[in-house]
């Protein structure tokens, strides 16, 4: 009897266990309106511009905070040399009520002599202009936020922080949230996966 009391408890732990993988998994997929502390895999096909995750999602916050993953798949080669230069978006949002290549703040990146670059990537009043924030190794999981602090952005990667203007003049941040994008001025040239988890 005891060890058939044993064998069901070990039955019971192997279905918990193998439900809450099935159910982690599904979250995975579920896109825009995924749950918190779950990563989802923001892909972007090749030949595209957008991740097939990009629905819309209000916003009104003072701080955005997540996690992000790169795999192998964030090493590209632009087809224009030239364009290799150019920053990709991976997250943020539009600020001021009003269209992001109005107002907006993201984090931007590039693969760019050999490493995964992150910038502070900004628009105010139609003018974009972006800084080097830090690189940041493949396959490891990167702390990122954009805090909104007045006439500031505040982006926070792994600990390196750096302030650019806002121009907007709500006291939040308030608009949409932006998601993953391939370009500049070319299409992903290869399938590129981007795990992203909201904190």
């Amino acid at each position: 009897m005891k060890n058939l009391s044993i064998l069901a408890a070990i039955c019971l732990l192997f279905t918990f266990t193998s439900c809450k993988k099935a159910i982690e998994s599904i979250k995975d997929r579920v896109g825009a309106n995924a749950p918190t502390n779950v990563f989802v895999d923001h892909y972007i096909a090749k030949g595209q511009n957008n991740s097939d995750h990009s629905g819309y999602k209000p916003v009104n916050a003072t701080e955005m905070k997540f996690s992000v993953k790169f795999d192998n798949s964030a090493m590209y080669k632009n087809v224009i040399a030239d364009n290799q230069q150019d920053i990709n978006k991976l997250y943020g949002f539009s600020d001021n009520n009003q269209e992001h290549h109005i107002n907006s703040a993201r984090i931007g990146w590039r693969w760019f002599n050999n490493q995964l670059q992150l910038f502070a990537y900004v628009y105010n009043n139609s003018v974009q202009s972006n800084q080097l924030i830090t690189s940041v190794p493949l396959n490891q999981d990167i702390s990122c936020s954009i805090k909104v602090e007045g006439n500031i952005y505040i982006f926070n990667v792994n600990g390196t922080v750096i302030k650019m203007p806002r121009a907007s003049t709500t006291a939040t941040a308030v608009g949409y949230q932006l998601y993953p994008y391939f370009g500049g001025d070319e299409v992903a040239p290869q399938d590129i996966h981007i795990w992203i988890k909201d904190l």
